[in-house]
Order: C-alpha cells, then structure tokens, then sequence
C-alpha cells in the first residue's frame, strides 16, 4: 500500500444538547438571552485515532450511535475536530447522506449538473459524462422528473452515480447503498472493487457483515463514539459479533 491518505490523531466531537425541551424558536432564544438554557456535553467520539493508506479499504463498523457517520463527516471536513487533529490528503467524493445537495424542486438531469458543480466540475464536463451517468442509475424514464418525487433508492442511485463518474482518491459510503435493490447493490459493489483494484481508497459504512468482508481488508470497531478494535476485516468482524451486537448476518 501507498502512504498515508487519511490521518486521525486522537480526535474528538464535542455537541452540546439542551437539557430542558423548548417547544418553539421563540422561547428558545429568550432562553439563550435570560442564560436560563442549560447545556449537556456529549461527544459523539471521543480520542479516536486512525491511519488509511491510500489503496486501503476500510469497513467501520459499530451498533447505531456509536459515531460512525460522525467520523465521515469529521473525515469530510463537514464537522470540525473539538480537539485533536484530521489530515486528508486527496479529492473525496462522499456519499453519506441520501439526497445530500440534492435540491427536490428541481429534475433528476439539472441535479446532475448542480451536484457536478458542487464537487468542482464544470458544467462541459459532466454534461459529457451525463448519458453515462444515466445509464449507471439506471433512471432514464425518470430524468426529466423533480427528484422530491424519487424513492429513497432512486435517491441512492443517482447519488453513487454521479459520486462516482470519476474515480476519487478517497470514496465514502456511509449505508446509502442499504436502500437499493439488491440487483443494484451489487453492481455498485462491483465499481466500488474495480475502484479500489485501481488506486481509491475506500471507507464503508455497512451493517452487512458479508459486504464489508468482501469489499474491505481493514475494519474500525467503534462503541459509544471509542475506539474498540481495528486491524484485519475478519477479526474485527467476528470479534464485534462474538460482542453480541446484532444479528450474525448483520453488524
């Protein structure tokens, strides 16, 4: 493997939540301004610390909240470090949020372009890759359609299709394949290896233990926003398992 694409060096989410329920935005600024709101600390992830190698694929991997989506966007610079440190050395293409910079109002085609021009592609570009595009998500009769009127897999569909028309030094996935059809995950099973065979690095979020095994040659184990486990796919995978959390199909 090459160097170091990603490095995490004890890294923390701090997020404050309020302890009392406030019903409207109203009562929760005069709140703020009479300093009658009390604050509660809650870190998401707490001194975590990992190294990917550029060609490295990584699984993490962990019961619902326990910090993995924080972790991508921490990797994605959507969220800030509260303290310790995050080095990303190359392009990202994310997809970890389903209709993230999508905007409903508008058709599946001019989502395309908008979503081109937000990862910094100009409009000639990925007006030449558009039919491929198309053709990937597999959506031709429904292009001309607002995408607030796709299903959550049509969503997913068009999402990994545009992440993907170029290939990335680092692709994200964070679950958003779970809603596609079986079919279609696969096939996107099928990019993301060929990615991987030549040069990305990927990180996935998955609570399929077999799509992890077989995409991925590392996995991060974490439980309430720690580090638990992290080295070789399978004994992670089977050390969460053995940890009791979930079903022996899923993690």
């Amino acid at each position: 493997m090459g160097e170091a694409i990603i490095e995490i060096t004890k890294a923390s989410v701090r997020f404050n939540m309020a302890n009392q329920q406030v019903n409207n935005l109203k009562e929760y600024v005069i709140r703020v301004l009479k300093r009658e709101l009390m604050f509660q600390e809650f870190f998401a992830l707490q001194d975590v610390s990992l190294t990917v190698k550029q060609g490295e694929a990584w699984g993490i991997i962990g019961s619902n909240g326990s910090g993995k989506s924080t972790l991508m966007k921490l990797i994605c610079g959507i969220l800030k470090p509260y303290r310790g440190s995050v080095s990303v050395y190359g392009s990202i293409a994310p997809l970890i949020e389903l209709g993230a910079g999508f905007d409903g109002e508008l058709t599946a085609r001019e989502n395309i372009l908008l979503n081109g021009t937000l990862m910094g592609y100009s409009e000639a570009f990925m007006r030449a890759h558009l039919q491929e595009i198309i053709d990937f998500a597999e959506l031709r009769d429904f292009m001309d359609m607002p995408v607030k009127n796709y299903s959550s897999g049509m969503e997913a569909r068009l999402g990994f299709s545009v992440a993907t028309v170029v290939q990335p030094d680092i692709l994200i996935c964070d679950e958003v394949l779970a809603v596609g059809d079986y079919k279609f995950q696969k096939k996107c099973e099928k990019r993301m290896k060929h990615m991987l065979e030549t040069g990305t690095t990927l990180l996935y979020v998955s609570h399929q233990r077999e799509s992890v095994e077989k995409l991925c040659d590392h996995a991060l184990w974490l439980d309430k926003g720690r580090t638990v486990l992290a080295g070789d796919t399978a004994y992670v995978c089977s050390r969460y398992m053995e940890h009791g959390k979930g079903e022996e199909s899923h993690i």
